[in-house]
């Protein structure tokens, strides 16, 4: 099978048609330029024989001689100084009939003028091109006057061959330059197109346009956002996932990444020189895993940044947090259990059965009163749940966690646009907060109080710790009071209740702690 040949490169066809161009172009302006010149040289020639006729025409001594008796014998060396003169092949001087007086070669002299004299007879000066006894020439005829009267013609003109060898010797230089103008273009054309196969990687114009096309359809097709900037922090490119993660609508290729709003830690991470891996940001809606790369090349500097959903992830993650929770205090209090019915059956193989039922119920008692205490106050069950769990941990770290007796929340209350997921999220973090903060407190409380007020949901959790400095920005992703590594939590809250259409609010509790209070609409509809 005869192998078909690749297509040349886009540099490759641009370096061929341009080499082409130059070529035509420099080729256009030689022939222009010789025609051009030829045209100067029979103009210059017409001149230069005008000059002599018309000199040699309003001479008195050629009137004087024409009226002698023998005019050549005066006139002919006057044409020939008048001819070496000048620099023109002939000067002739003839009778009104065209009847030679004069001619470079004697033998015709006294034969007809080869041309036409008809304009001249009538007093006008006129130039033409004539075949003569001495070849093909451009020459000019003029009257001789004598008081009003023409007497002779005078004829004066340069050979076609001296006119041509005139614009060869002209022609030599311009296709000197020609040449010299071919050779630099061509050169600069192919550094040029040296410098273009470096960028297209020397490929042809259909294999640009399908990696284009690739390129465009895979931007469009990953779920994780792209974003590139410029030299000048400027976006360059944006694709539909991160259009969606970063909440931006509208044109916005061109302008600066400072002008689209976003939060300034993520905007900080965006324009940061050096690279960022894996690193946590929010936004008004979402979390997002931010890993950026600055690109060097040539004098532009730039970056590229790809951005993932952490959204659903980091709330799987406080679920799964949680629910280890619930797996340490289970375990406490299976221990707590054991010892407990250790002691239970101890009492009475001492024989002491009265004290043991004492003790027993006692125990019995006090985890129905919180269970009946919470389920009473709040019947939506994955809350309920989660009061229960956060109470056993907090009893484990000693801290009483306390369901307020304004608690209502019945079962079936909420509407669908509030999952009990952003729920779990709110809440969980706000008492593990508290929690924490009444940890090490001497009586250490922690009241939570969750009800239904005109249509919106009121979530509100004080403890007596030590409570947030004034200036503290408690809702700024990284701000903690327990150490480098944490400061998630409240930002979560803020998040998911603006998510929700909600506020989040924090101000002193009358114990000297801190009071978080959420308020979630009921009936409004999610963010997205």
């Amino acid at each position: 099978m005869p192998r078909i040949p690749k297509p040349r490169s886009l540099a490759g066809q641009l370096f061929a048609m341009q080499v082409v161009l130059v070529a035509v172009v420099v080729a256009g302006c030689a022939v222009f330029a010789y025609v051009t010149a030829h045209r100067q040289a029979e103009s210059a020639a017409v001149r230069q024989a005008t000059a002599a006729a018309r000199a040699v025409a309003d001479s008195p001594s050629v009137r004087e001689a024409i009226g002698g008796d023998r005019p050549t014998m005066s006139l002919q060396p006057y044409a020939e100084d008048v001819r070496e003169d000048a620099d023109v092949d002939f000067v002739t001087i003839m009778d009104p009939k065209g009847i030679r007086w004069t001619h470079p070669n004697t033998e015709h002299i006294g034969d007809r003028f080869l041309g036409h004299i008809g304009p001249a007879l009538d007093g006008r000066t006129f130039s033409e091109t004539y075949t003569g006894t001495l070849g093909p020439s451009v020459r000019v005829v003029t009257p001789v006057q004598d008081r009003g009267r023409i007497v002779g013609l005078v004829s004066a003109g340069i050979k076609i061959e001296e006119i041509d060898d005139q614009v060869q010797r002209q022609l030599t230089g311009l296709l000197a330059v020609a040449l010299g103008a071919l050779a630099l273009g061509g050169l600069g054309t192919y550094v040029i197109n040296a410098r273009l196969r470096r960028h297209t990687h020397g490929m042809n114009a259909a294999e640009l346009s399908r990696m284009h096309d690739y390129h465009q359809a895979a931007l469009h097709a990953v779920r994780e956002g792209l974003l590139m900037l410029d030299g000048q922090r400027r976006i360059a490119l944006l694709n539909d996932g991160a259009r969606e993660l970063l909440g931006v609508r509208g044109e916005v290729v061109g302008l600066n990444i400072a002008d689209l709003g976003l939060p300034a830690p993520l905007t900080g991470a965006l324009l940061a020189t050096e690279p960022r891996v894996d690193e946590v940001y929010l936004t008004a809606d979402r979390v997002i895993v931010v890993n950026t790369s600055p690109v060097s090349g040539g004098e532009q500097r730039g970056t590229v940044a790809t951005l993932r959903d952490h959204t659903e992830l980091q709330a799987l993650t406080g679920e799964l947090d949680h629910e280890r929770g619930f797996t340490q205090a289970l375990r406490s209090q299976a221990h707590e259990a054991a010892n407990r019915l250790h002691t239970v059956v101890s009492l009475i193989e001492m024989g002491r059965a009265e004290e043991a039922v004492e003790f027993a119920t006692a125990e019995l008692e006090l985890a129905q009163a919180l269970t009946d205490q919470v389920v009473t106050a709040v019947g939506e069950p994955v809350l309920a749940a989660l009061l229960l769990g956060k109470a056993a941990q907090a009893n484990e770290r000693g801290v009483e966690l306390e369901v307020s007796p304004d608690s209502r929340l019945d079962d079936g209350l909420l509407p669908d646009t509030l999952p009990a997921r952003d729920l779990v999220t709110v809440l969980g973090n706000l008492i593990d907060n508290a929690v924490d903060a009444a940890t090490g407190t001497p009586g250490g409380a922690v009241t939570v109080t969750a009800v239904v007020v005109r249509d919106e949901l009121l979530l509100n959790v004080s403890d007596n710790g030590p409570g947030v400095p004034a200036d503290a920005d408690v809702f700024a992703r990284g701000w903690s009071g327990k150490g480098p590594g944490r400061g998630l939590g409240l930002a979560l809250v803020r998040q998911t209740a603006h998510r929700h259409g909600g506020t989040v609010a924090m101000t002193e509790s009358p114990d000297g702690g801190a009071e978080f209070t959420v308020r979630l609409p009921l009936r409004k509809e999610v963010r997205v």
